[in-house]
């Protein structure tokens, strides 16, 4: 549809450079229309002891597969990986896992959480090992089964219950953790899409006046501006200047949380 071939390859340069010095998004300006974007959270509910430290090492997912073996998991690539004591996660205090991670959209299966060997339990001012084997071997399973829409940032809250999570282990004096985790959700973004009727390339930008998103136009006209925070924007809609077609502004465009606002097909001139 887009006339790409009509132009140098020195003008597709400046036009590039042009557009993408124009948005604050770092990473891919491609529409992604089946694509989701998710955060991960781990936060505790309070528990009966001193401190309870477990190390996180990675956040798996397993995404549109409902099967249970080793195929089909896929890292996150935990971004604050360590030790955390989990009695500092309460009260709406959490840790951010992960951030921003693109994965299919479709059905999340399950979470899997990673941890290493450095997992202790402070009871009286003592320091014993907590032991978890099933974490260190195969990861904590999460079944989650929640529907990813396209273009919505969803984010997960890993919920440890650490009273129900701690086990003695009969006379041994062994601590051993098996966890019981709560994953909620919240979806705390939306998204604008739209089409352009004109057969040239375009760039959308979206801004509130605190944030501003960009995009292009692909091959067929289409468009989605995704991770928008709730409220109202403006899109500005600027075709390949060589084109000699005028920008348009489109004012007073609503974005819900959870939910995709469809513009009217766009005809510049």
């Amino acid at each position: 549809m887009i006339r790409f071939k009509q132009l140098t390859l020195t003008l597709l340069s400046i036009l590039t450079l042009t557009f993408m010095g124009c948005s604050d998004d770092d990473g891919d300006s491609t529409p992604q229309a089946s694509t989701s974007q998710i955060s991960v959270k781990l936060m505790d509910e309070p528990g009966d002891y001193e401190h309870v430290f477990v190390e996180v090492l990675d956040v798996m997912v397993k995404v549109n597969d409902e099967s249970e073996g080793e195929d089909g998991w896929e890292s996150l690539g935990a971004i604050n990986t360590g030790i955390y004591d989990l009695l500092e996660l309460t009260g709406g205090i959490n840790v951010l896992l992960v951030d921003d991670y693109t994965i299919p959209a479709g059905t999340l299966n399950q979470i899997r959480l990673i941890l290493g060997d450095e997992n202790t339990i402070v009871i009286d001012g003592v320091s014993h090992p907590l032991n978890t084997p099933s974490a260190q071997q195969s990861g904590l399973k999460i079944q989650v089964n929640h529907t990813l829409e396209p273009n919505i940032h969803y984010t997960f809250l890993l919920d440890f219950d650490v009273d129900d999570s701690i086990v003695e282990a009969g006379n041994s004096g062994n601590i051993n953790l098996h966890p019981v985790i709560r994953a909620t959700t919240e979806a705390d973004t939306g998204a604008i899409a739209g089409s352009i009727q004109n057969d040239v390339q375009t760039e959308i930008v979206a801004t509130n006046g605190i944030e501003t998103v960009s995009t292009f136009a692909d091959e067929d006209g289409n468009f989605v501006l995704v991770g928008l925070t709730g409220g109202t924007y403006i899109v500005t809609v600027t075709p390949d200047p060589e084109s000699l077609l005028t920008p348009i502004e489109i004012q007073d465009v609503e974005v819900t949380v959870g939910s995709t606002t469809q513009l009217d097909p766009i005809v510049l001139e």
